[in-house]
């Protein structure tokens, strides 16, 4: 007599035989791996022309505004950090994320239910299965626990929670990166408004003495000393300085509200801003220090860079997730309770019920679904590849661009206080000359403006410097502690 095998050994020889089929052709996801990419191995900070400095660990580096020594400065960052929108935005991103993964551990337990129903029914007299005996109305309860669980055989659940926790630092990542521009934000909108507060005294000053020139010319002209060409020069000079500090004032009031709004400010702070100040643009330059170089692997902490490998990581784990559906799916089921036609003796030992069940699924024809869902994660890890190597690329030509301002930075500034210094020669020359009646006052006037445009020009090139420094504590990332590599 031939002995015939379970329905249940039939089916799990089946699946079995569909997942040796679905492990030969399906191709397994290879493990992740950062992208190799040629980097140089050092960063030649000592090429930004600063004042060079060995000691990498200090704590300038690890809050890079600390190296400015100016508490007005630090007491901005500190409250634009805690009155940003964007930040709060940010940080609500990384609860969201955190909320993703808390749901996706959940995946690794059974779900249990707790189950309880009465109903009560009435079924009619005339038809044939009416039971006298019985009557017409009959209802039943029940109470009890239900459980089902699914057994992670292929790592779906394990991956999903790979990637939900790479997003969730991912999104930690894009908060500093939130912070870090936030800083050098608010840092650089400092900067521009000491820098035209400088702008705003070297332009009275000249006013005033464009006004004392007016009133002298004057009384040469009363005297018959000069003509009335050089009097309405100095007035002409004088309405130009005049309409610089309207300018400038101006500039000044935009930057200002700019810098509240950078800070938080409520609405009736930002239309009339008061604002604190704290050390001029030349006091912040000469404080600046920097190593004579860091080691180019100081760029991964860069948050942009964190978050693109973050992401990559996570496009890697979709696809081992996009993979396991191929494979058979084992769900168990149980439940347990009483069950009884009346609530009376719903808790009797003869109205326990109980009953568990395991099902096997193995895809058979999906029309080509799980394939698009497979093709779709390869694609989005391509493009994580993608954005990760251009962040990497990005950041190094961050780090040459801050390198390569603050260099010509420092040049212009040599160069434009040697160009200053020859036009106050010229200047006091040329007013030699005009006294002497060797010149006319055409002379005086080209050198007071080429000298007022040289120095506002300094201040400008010091302002560009400072705001280039900014930019390369952000290039690499801000600060670097030696002891954490």
């Amino acid at each position: 007599m031939i002995k015939r095998k379970p329905l249940f050994h039939i089916a799990s020889s089946l699946v079995a035989a569909c997942a040796l089929v679905a492990c030969g052709s399906v191709p397994p996801v290879k493990p992740y791996e950062r992208p190799v990419l040629e980097v140089p191995t050092k960063l030649p900070l000592s090429n930004a022309g600063m004042t060079p400095s060995n000691q990498i660990a200090d704590a300038n580096w690890l809050a890079w505004w600390k190296a400015f020594q100016d508490p007005v400065l630090d007491a901005y960052l500190a409250e634009a950090s805690s009155n940003s929108q964007d930040l709060a935005l940010a940080t609500a991103r990384i609860t969201e994320a955190l909320a993703t993964l808390n749901q996706n551990q959940a995946n690794f337990y059974p779900q249990v239910d707790l189950n309880a129903g009465v109903n009560r029914n009435r079924t009619s007299q005339n038809v044939a299965t009416y039971s006298p005996l019985v009557g017409p109305y009959y209802g039943s309860g029940q109470l009890g626990l239900s459980a089902s669980y699914e057994l992670d055989f292929w790592g779906k659940y394990a991956s999903a929670n790979d990637a939900a926790r790479a997003r969730l630092l991912a999104q930690t990542a894009s908060r500093g990166l939130v912070l870090t521009t936030l800083y050098a934000n608010v840092a650089q909108s400092y900067f521009a408004m000491r820098a035209l507060d400088a702008q705003l005294g070297l332009a009275e000053q000249v006013l005033v003495t464009r006004q004392e020139n007016l009133r002298l010319q004057k009384r040469r002209l009363d005297a018959g000393v000069v003509g009335e060409l050089d009097v309405r020069q100095a007035e002409s000079e004088a309405a130009s300085s005049q309409a610089t500090v309207r300018l400038t004032q101006q500039n000044r009031s935009n930057t200002e509200s700019a810098l509240a709004l950078l800070l938080g400010r409520k609405p009736v702070d930002i239309i009339k801003p008061i604002l604190a100040r704290g050390a001029d643009v030349g006091t912040l330059l000469t404080r600046q220090t920097i190593p004579s170089e860091l080691p180019s692997d100081v760029l991964v902490r860069r948050p942009d860079i964190v978050s693109a490998e973050q992401n990559l990581i996570a496009a890697n784990a979709d696809m081992k997730q996009a993979r396991a559906a191929y494979f058979p799916k084992l769900s168990l089921t149980a439940a347990y309770g009483q069950q009884s036609q009346g609530l009376s003796n719903l808790f009797d030992p003869a109205s326990v019920f109980w009953n568990m069940v395991g099902n096997l699924t193995q895809p058979i024809f999906r029309a080509g679904a799980i394939d698009a869902v497979m093709a779709a994660a390869n694609a989005r890890e391509r493009q994580a590849v993608a954005q990760y190597t251009q962040t990497v690329q990005s950041a190094f030509r961050d780090v040459h661009d801050a390198l390569n301002n603050v260099d010509a930075g420092r040049d212009l500034t040599s160069v434009t206080a040697q160009r200053i210094d020859a036009l106050r020669s010229t200047l006091r020359l040329a007013n030699l000359r005009y006294q002497a009646g060797y010149s006319p006052y055409l002379e005086v006037l080209n050198a007071q403006r080429d000298l007022a445009q040289a120095e506002s020009g300094l201040i400008d090139i010091e302002r560009g410097q400072l705001n280039a420094v900014v930019s390369l504590y952000k290039a690499v990332g801000g600060g670097w502690d030696a002891a954490k590599p």
